[in-house]
C-alpha cells in the first residue's frame, strides 16, 4: 500500500535563543515545508469515521494551540513556573497533533493533473543541479569567511547539496540502487551526529542531565514522529479504499528518499490499522524528530535555568518553543489547507513546485531544515549550561 503515493509516482526522489527574531521564523517555515515533502501512502478513502468531521478536528487543534500559547503567556507573566509551563506546552502539542492527524485523515485528498503544472518537468534537472551547486559553493564560501577552522561545515553543505542533485546525476533504475545514494542517506545522520558531538556535546550533556528538559525533549520528539508518520500515511487508523480484508504482512521494495528500501507493511482490517516502515523512513523521521526534540530540550533547559535564577520572562525561549511546535504540527497540512481555503487553482502550483516527489525543491526544504535545526543546537550551546556547568562552552576549535 505504501507504494501508492498520493499525487505522485513511485519514484519518490525528494524529503535557540541566539538565532533571534529573523532566523527563527526561517527555521519554522523551512521545517514546516520539509514535513510536506515525504511522499504519502494510500489516500484516506474513509468509509467510516466514527461520526467525526473536520470541524471536530479543527476544534481539537485549537484546544491544543490554546493550551500551548496559554502556557507560554502564563510563564511570561509569572503566573506559573517555567517547569509547569513546559508541561502545559507539551500537553498542547500532544492535543494539537491528535487534531491535526484527524483533520488530515478526514479532509478530502487533493488530486492534480499535469495541465496544472506551472512549468514543465524538463526544467527540474537544471534547477536541481544549479541549486545543488549553489549550496556547495555557498557552504565553502561562508565557512571560509566565518569558520575557516571548521571545514566540516562545508563538507556537510556539500552532502546536503547531493540530496538535491543525486536523482539527476544517477538517473533511472540504476540510480535507485546505487551505493552512493545509500551513502548519502545513511551518511546524513552520521554527519549531523558528528557536528553535534564536536560543537555541542557539552550542552547536550547538560540537557540530558536535567530530567524535566530531557522528558520535554523526548515527548516533543515522539509527538512529532507520530504526527509525521500519521499524516504522511505510513501509519493510519482510517479505513481506506482497497484495504485488505485479512491481516497482511509483506515486505516490498519501495523507492523512498533517493533509493530503494525494503518496506515492511502491516495491515489489520478489523482495527483498521496500517503501518509501513523502511530504513529510509526511519532516517528522515528519526533525524528530523530528534532535532526538533533536542531544540525543544535546549529551550526547556534555558527556561529551567531562568527559574533557578528567579527569572521567567525569556521572550526568545518562548518564541523558540512556539516556533518548534508550530512547524512540527502545521507543516504537512499546507497544501491541503490551501486547497480547502482557495481552491485547486491556488493549491496546484504549490503542489507541483514544492510537494511533487519529482520536484528538486521538495528536497530543498528537508536540506534547509537540517541546516537550520542542526545549526540552532550548535548556536544554543551557551544558554544550555548552568552555573555549575561550563558557563562558556565553545566549540572544540
Amino acid at each position: 500500500m505504501s507504494r501508492d503515493r498520493r499525487g505522485g509516482t513511485t519514484d519518490d526522489r525528494g524529503p535557540a535563543d541566539r538565532y533571534g527574531s529573523v532566523r527563527l521564523p526561517s527555521a519554522v517555515a523551512l521545517l514546516a515545508l520539509a514535513l510536506t515533502q515525504v511522499p504519502v501512502a494510500a489516500a484516506h478513502g474513509a468509509t467510516a469515521t466514527g461520526g467525526l468531521a473536520r470541524i471536530h478536528a479543527i476544534a481539537i487543534v485549537l484546544v491544543g494551540v490554546g493550551s500551548l500559547v496559554g502556557a507560554v503567556v502564563l510563564k511570561r507573566t509569572d503566573r506559573v513556573s517555567p517547569t509547569t509551563a513546559l508541561y502545559g506546552v507539551l500537553l498542547g502539542v500532544a492535543v494539537a497533533v491528535v487534531g491535526a492527524v484527524l483533520f488530515e485523515g478526514l479532509a478530502p485528498d487533493p488530486t492534480y493533473t499535469a495541465a496544472s503544472m506551472p512549468f514543465p518537468r524538463s526544467w527540474y534537472p537544471p534547477i536541481a543541479l544549479a541549486t545543488s551547486l549553489a549550496i556547495a559553493v555557498a557552504s565553502f564560501a561562508v565557512v571560509g569567511l566565518r569558520w575557516p577552522t571548521r571545514p566540516r561545515y562545508a563538507l556537510f553543505g556539500t552532502l546536503m547539496g547531493l540530496w538535491i542533485a543525486y536523482p539527476y546525476l544517477f538517473r533511472g533504475t540504476a540510480g535507485t540502487t546505487h551505493p552512493i545514494g545509500y551513502a548519502v542517506v545513511l551518511g546524513t545522520p552520521v554527519a549531523v551526529g558528528y557536528l553535534l558531538w564536536r560543537d555541542a556535546r557539552h550542552a547536550v550533556r547538560d540537557v540530558l542531565r536535567d530530567p524535566v528538559a530531557r522528558r520535554f525533549g523526548l515527548g516533543l520528539g515522539l509527538a512529532i514522529a507520530l504526527f509525521f508518520v500519521s499524516v504522511t500515511g505510513y501509519l493510519s487508523v482510517f479505513p481506506e479504499e482497497g484495504f485488505p480484508h485479512e491481516v497482511t504482512v509483506v515486505v516490498l521494495p519501495t523507492v523512498y528518499q533517493l533509493v530503494t528500501w525494503p518496506t515492511l507493511e502491516i495491515a489489520i482490517p478489523h482495527v483498521p490499522f496500517f503501518l509501513a516502515v523502511s530504513p529510509g523512513l526511519a532516517v528522515v523521521v528519526g533525524l528530523l524528530s530528534a532535532l526538533v526534540g533536542l531544540n525543544g530540550a535546549l529551550v526547556a533547559r534555558h527556561w529551567r535555568l531562568e527559574e533557578r535564577a528567579g527569572l521567567a520572562r525569556g521572550t526568545a525561549g518562548s518564541a523558540a518553543i512556539v516556533g518548534t511546535c508550530t512547524c512540527g504540527c502545521c507543516g504537512p497540512l499546507v497544501a491541503k489547507v490551501a486547497l480547502l481555503a482557495a481552491g485547486p487553482s491556488v493549491a496546484a502550483p504549490l503542489y507541483w513546485v514544492f510537494v511533487d516527489s519529482a520536484s528538486p525543491l521538495s528536497a530543498l526544504f528537508i536540506v534547509g531544515s537540517l541546516f537550520l535545526f542542526t545549526g540552532s543546537v550548535v548556536h544554543s550551546i551557551g544558554s544550555a549550561s548552568g552555573p555549575d556547568g561550563p558557563s562558556a562552552v565553545t566549540p572544540s576549535d
